[in-house]
């Protein structure tokens, strides 16, 4: 354990980030899947407005620097994929 104030304070400030990091993630893991739900009932319209949420709040995470550009972009790439593959 840390000795030093400034040390202490940046384990306190790490965790809370980390923290913060986890609940954007998961939130971004539960858009993902609602869109594939929405893809694999060949649902157009749900799949559609689930693509907007899900690529706003990823974007979002990668302008906060939770998720890499690229990663992003990749993300962001492979839904609008999934979504452009319904007939």
């Amino acid at each position: 354990m840390a000795n030093i104030k400034s040390a202490k304070k940046r384990i306190l400030v790490i965790n809370t980030k980390t923290m913060r990091n986890k609940v954007i993630k998961s939130k971004i893991k539960t858009l993902v899947k609602k869109v594939e739900a929405a893809v694999d009932a060949n649902d157009k319209a749900a799949a559609e407005s689930a693509l907007k949420l899900a690529v706003s709040e990823i974007t979002k995470a990668g302008s906060k620097g939770i998720f890499h550009k690229n990663n992003v972009a990749r993300k962001v790439s492979r839904l609008t994929k999934l979504v452009n593959s319904i007939a």
